[in-house]
Order: C-alpha cells, then structure tokens, then sequence
C-alpha cells in the first residue's frame, strides 16, 4: 500500500467557552484537517492546529504542504514511515512552515492499522479496555457561575478527577476556586492543578504550601514554573513532598528525555504525537516515571493511554470539536475506553466537510456561532 494523494479541509470555529490559563486567552478554533489516500482506497486522517492565530487560505496550506512535506510522502509506504529513524541534523530537525508534523504522524499511523484491519491501540501493543479520565476546565476566564456549572456537570455524568487553572495574582482567588470546586462536586477522588508556568520556583513551593495547609489535597502540580528550569522543578519536588510535580508538557520528545534524565519531574505530560508519545512512554517505564496522556485532538491519545503501562490518566476537557467526526471516542463513567474500528478510530464528518469548512480566512466577527457540544450540559 502506497501513498498516492492528500486532501485538506480547512475549518475555523468559535469556541463554545473561552479557554485558556492564566498566561492565554482563546476564544477560537482553527484546525485543518489533514487526510493521506493510499492506492488501495484507504485514507488516514490527522490534524494540523494553530492555537493563537486564523490558519492561512486552504489555498496557502495546500501549497506549503505540496511543497515541503508531500515530497517526502507521495509513493510512499505508510508502514515503512512510521518506523523510519532520521539521524539528528540540521536539516531534518527544522520543521515545515506550519506545524504538519503532528497530523502527518497521526495520518499514517491511521493508514497502518487499517491496512492491518485492527485498531490503532492494538497496532500499539495494548491490552486494557479503558483508562481513568479527568474533568479538565480550560477554565482560568470562566465566571464562578459558568466554572461551577461545568464541573457540576462533570460530576453528575461519573466523573470523580477534576483540574482546574490557577496561577492568579493573588492566591485568594486560587483558593476560592478550590473551595468552589469542593462545594461544586463533593469530596473528589482527586483535584489536580496547572499553573502553565505561572510562577517562579520560589513562589511555586510558597502558593502550594498555602493550597497544602488550606486543606486541598493536591494530586499533582502542572508546569508550576518555566519548562527549561530543572534546577527549580527539583526544588518545588523537595519543598512540596505532599503533591507531584507533572512537567514536560510543553518539550518535544529530547526536551522530556532531559527533563526525566534530570529528575525534574515526577510525571511526565505528553499529547497527541503517536510515535513521539510511544518513545517517551517506554523511556518514561525505565525511570519509574508515571504518564500522563494531556489534551490530545478528538481525544487520539486513547490509543497511547491504552498501550502504554505507565499511563495513568487521560484528561479532557470538553471542546467543541465533535463535530468534525463522525463518531467521537467514548467517555464514561470516568473512564475513556479504546475505540474497536481499525485506526485511531476518528474519520472526518462528511458533514462537517460540507457545513462547517471555511476555505478562506474570516474575521473572528463574521465566523457562525459555536458548532454544538452535545458533551455539555444545555
């Protein structure tokens, strides 16, 4: 099986909340679907996101990708590609205009299983049905009202782990959010928290003992303070020995082999890069560092989380973009279970495509209102 031709489709959405942290704000969407047609008839789908800024013209896309990625693909076999090992130089560490790497793996790792007729967690090695899943807020912007009306929600439909955004100023606020939480959803079987390097080291082990001494019992701390500062990373693991420091979000898979190589960290945070996650995951096993499967696009990660032995929990957090598939992956009950089609499982709503696609950039005044979440309380 040979790869023959692409396809993309460009959509730009409002958000149905605004999400973010206390470092970003973001009220909208913009995704490109990315699809790989082999000679046999298959296609395998990934996804091409910019977080802060519109995606150029479909137009544009098409010809950045015809002209630095396609070549590297066209004819070839997607088996063959996602095992292939490229030495570490200059030239094949800079990335294409756009980030297409992400998408590109997922979209032949797709084609793969279902050449193979099995699904991708399988493709993978895994055995486990389902793993636990996390109520995730995105929710630093949400009033008090709009915070506590989506975790009530997530309590009431089986979830019992729940992470919120902190990071404000003044630590008042991070502990009236806390408390809020508390009251909103009962005694939680854990709360998590991410400050996306919102505070220094010094700070950090400072809030988190005032959190610590509130009475919150804090099952991790995400990036609490800057990516690259191992030395203040072990710092807030030694002055805050009742929580977990959860780190290397934001590194690529050398940026996590360092960070664990350093003991910067007592969990590892990785997303939606199926071969780049696999690696981490087995290097995280040889430290006895345990897993954690972040905010991965229409939840792809399920496929890792399955396979992977060190991975403990899958978070999600409730963006509208089921819309754009045909069948969303399984969440219940607190858990997220592995989908049984060949592939990773997710294949592009046909009706998304005639519906909701925008070829061409728009004003943020000028987009429709935000697609439906049927995962939301309405």
């Amino acid at each position: 099986m040979r790869i023959v031709d692409f396809r993309l489709t460009r959509f730009q959405f409002a958000r149905d909340r605004v999400i973010g942290d206390s470092q970003v704000r973001i009220e909208h969407a913009h995704v490109a679907a990315l699809e790989l047609i082999s000679d046999t008839g298959l296609t395998g789908l990934g996804f091409v996101f910019s977080l802060f800024n519109p995606l150029p013209s479909l137009d544009e896309i098409e010809r950045l990708f015809r002209g630095e990625v396609w070549p590297n693909l066209e004819g070839q076999e997607p088996a063959a590609l996602v095992h292939k090992v490229r030495r570490p130089r200059g030239g094949n560490i800079r990335g294409a205009s756009l980030a297409f790497g992400e998408g590109v793996d997922q979209a032949l790792w797709d084609l793969t299983a279902k050449q193979l007729g099995l699904p991708l967690w399988k493709l993978l090695g895994g055995t486990k049905e389902r793993v636990k899943a996390y109520a995730s807020g995105l929710d630093y912007h949400l009033s008090d009202d709009d915070y506590c009306a989506l975790f009530e929600h997530a309590a009431s439909i089986g979830y019992t782990a729940f992470k919120i955004k902190v990071g404000h100023p003044d630590i008042e606020r991070d502990l009236h959010r806390l408390d809020l939480l508390v009251k909103t959803v009962g005694k939680p079987e854990a709360i998590m928290i991410d400050a996306n390097e919102g505070w220094s080291p010094q700070d950090a082990v400072r809030r988190l003992n005032i959190i610590n001494k509130a009475g919150f019992d804090i099952l991790w701390i995400e990036d609490p303070c800057l990516r690259f500062d191992f030395e203040g990373l072990k710092m807030i693991r030694a002055g805050c020995p009742f929580t977990l420091v959860n780190s290397g979000e934001y590194f690529d898979a050398s940026g996590k082999r360092a960070l664990m190589e350093a003991r910067g960290t007592d969990m590892i945070n990785v997303h939606g890069h199926v071969s780049e996650v696999m690696r981490i995951g087995w290097l995280a096993a040889e430290y006895g560092i345990p897993v954690s499967l972040g905010n991965s696009v229409l939840e792809i990660g399920i496929n890792m989380a399955i396979a992977l032995p060190e991975v403990e929990w899958l978070e999600y957090s409730f963006q509208n973009f089921d819309h754009l598939i045909e069948q969303p992956i399984e969440i219940r009950d607190g858990y997220a279970y592995r989908p049984e089609r060949p592939g990773h499982g997710l294949v592009l709503s046909e009706t998304a495509r005639r519906d909701h696609a925008i070829p061409d950039v728009r004003a943020a005044a000028d987009l429709p209102p935000a697609p439906f979440n049927p995962r939301l309380a309405h």
